[in-house]
């Protein structure tokens, strides 16, 4: 069983940079993949970006790509998504999931989101 928390979501001008982070817990240490989706109003979610356990394989949106960059610490339990020049497209709640397998659809364990708010 694994709980997941993101922080680190907040307000920014647009062309600024935000550090998201997900703290990971619980009694269940096996590998997983550990992936960033976002939901804006309206809208369906969609991954953001996903990172193998070991980090030897990572995915990125078209849309973030060379922007947001992942990452995890699998020492503290902890991922990463440097999310750089933002723009007002990228607004929406993000989640930080964790998942056994690899860009799956329907992954096994959610944190409760962050609000990211870009303004122009």
């Amino acid at each position: 069983q694994v709980q997941l928390v993101e922080s680190g979501g907040g307000l920014v001008q647009a062309g600024g940079s935000l550090r998201l982070s997900c703290a990971a817990s619980g009694r269940t240490f096996s590998p997983y993949t550990m992936g960033w989706f976002r939901q804006a109003p309206g809208k369906e979610r969609e991954i953001v970006a996903a990172i193998s356990w070991n980090g030897g394989s990572r995915y990125y949106a078209d849309s973030v790509k060379g922007r947001f960059t992942i990452s995890r610490d699998n020492a503290k339990k902890t991922g990463s998504l440097q999310m750089n020049s933002l723009k007002p497209e990228d607004t929406a709640v993000y989640y930080c999931a964790a998942d056994h397998g690899w860009l799956r659809s329907v992954y096994d364990y959610w944190g409760q989101g962050t609000q990211v708010t870009v303004s122009s």
